[in-house]
């Protein structure tokens, strides 16, 4: 087993909690019932589809942060990179006049931050490492 660093489990804890959140949110704005479903707002579908599968990849990457398998870095920079397209999409949909909320932009910075910021600090620390090694 590889030496982790001491943060990597906590994060990933807190991964795996913001992962259940993130499904049963967008669960609720998917399969909900019609006042869930209208407290959602004006959702964004392509956002609020790809939130709610991206809820199961944050629970697998957290595993495997949790682990810590080479699965984890690898997760973490396709969740992070995967949340910034979309953002992207998100934003480009917004400045064309698709309706939105803004508590989405908030929860994509979010997201979007929280992966990459694990994904950059891992891939640090695992050269950092093997510099030493």
């Amino acid at each position: 087993m590889f030496e982790a660093p001491s943060w990597i489990r906590p994060v990933a804890v807190i991964a795996a909690i913001f992962g259940i959140l993130t499904i049963y949110a967008g669960g609720m704005a998917l399969f909900g019932s019609a006042a869930v479903k209208a407290a959602a707002g004006d959702a964004v579908p392509l956002v609020l589809w790809f939130n709610f599968f991206a809820g199961f990849a944050y629970i697998i990457g957290a595993i495997a942060l949790y682990s810590y398998v080479p699965l984890g870095l690898r997760a973490a920079w396709l969740i992070g990179v995967c949340n910034l397209l979309v953002f992207a999409v998100l934003i480009a949909l917004a400045l064309m006049g698709t309706a939105f909320e803004w508590r989405t932009i908030g929860a994509m910075i979010l997201r979007t931050s929280f992966w990459l910021v694990i994904a950059i600090t891992l891939s640090k620390y695992e050269i950092r490492k093997r510099r030493s090694a």
